[in-house]
């Protein structure tokens, strides 16, 4: 389990950091460490399913360091998604507020 949760935050963190303009930049502290890990876990969990399910590459457990590389491109392709998706919440919200 702190294996797993170390991938996530190890990955969340590099994703955050190669991805430009993520909505999550202004972030600070443990909001920051946390969103990284979420993010983290999903992007191992979309890599597994890409990697070892999709092409059959790689082993069948998910949240080993051995597969950070899948993890990591997984991160990378949830970290844009997650941002479309707080910035489209975002724009549903100013249009919803009276004048």
């Amino acid at each position: 389990m702190i294996g797993a949760l170390l991938l996530g935050f190890f990955c969340g963190v590099v994703a955050r950091v190669v991805v430009p303009g993520d909505a999550f930049r202004q972030m600070s502290g443990p909001t920051s460490w946390l969103v990284s890990i979420v993010l983290g876990l999903i992007g191992a969990v979309v890599g597994y399913f890409i990697f070892t399910v999709v092409l059959g590459i790689g082993d069948r457990d998910i949240f080993d360091w051995g597969g950070v590389l899948s993890a990591l491109i997984g991160t990378i392709i949830v970290l844009p998604l997650a941002t479309w998706g707080l910035n489209w919440i975002s724009q549903q919200r100013v249009a919803r507020r009276p004048s």
